[in-house]
């Protein structure tokens, strides 16, 4: 079973069906979905979230395949304020979306950095690549900050529609090296 992780600010709980709603309510943003992969709907249907979860997102889960997470703040537990996941896919292993009131706080990349440290400590993956929209600046200034670096750009097809993209990546090795040492 996936793993609840803790950060300093966050608990990013496994990804379940009652989370619909408030998926629902924090996705449907234009500024939340514009750089995203062109499989998202847009205008994002009224059943979206629920969709997703019970066709795509939780079967994954139960395959082994992905992993998700309900991002919440550790002083709202009930309050999702976004999502982030893993998946087996080459070139695209990290993808995420946070609700447009959180963004900016650094919530984030606090929770990039444990899935990063799920990904290499607990399934042991070599590399995590992570593509992204080239005008996504904040995505990309979080992969800098975790020590990802670019390696590939071409054109992808976004919501907002066809776009720079980049894949960025890090290997297990060079995470290791730039964490602390465990307790």
């Amino acid at each position: 079973m996936q793993p609840t992780l803790v950060t300093e600010r966050l608990i990013l709980r496994p990804l379940v069906l009652e989370d619909a709603e408030a998926i629902q309510q924090q996705f449907a943003h234009w500024e939340v979905v514009r750089y995203l992969n062109a499989m998202v709907p847009w205008p994002y249907p009224e059943d979206g979230a629920r969709i997703y979860l019970e066709q795509l997102a939780l079967p994954a889960m139960a395959r082994g395949k992905e992993w998700h997470w309900s991002i919440c703040l550790k002083s709202a537990p009930e309050q999702l304020i976004g999502n982030i996941n893993l998946t087996d896919e080459q070139d695209d292993n990290r993808g995420f979306w946070l609700g447009p009131q959180w963004q900016g706080q650094g919530f984030m990349s606090e929770a990039s950095a444990a899935v990063t440290d799920y990904w290499f400590d607990v399934l042991e993956r070599p590399v995590l690549r992570a593509p992204k929209a080239a005008p996504n600046v904040e995505s990309r200034r979080i992969s800098e900050r975790t020590g990802m670096r670019l390696i590939r750009t071409d054109e992808g097809e976004f919501v907002a529609g066809t776009l720079p993209r980049e894949i960025w990546e890090i290997t297990r090795e060079e995470w290791l090296k730039s964490q602390p040492p465990k307790r």
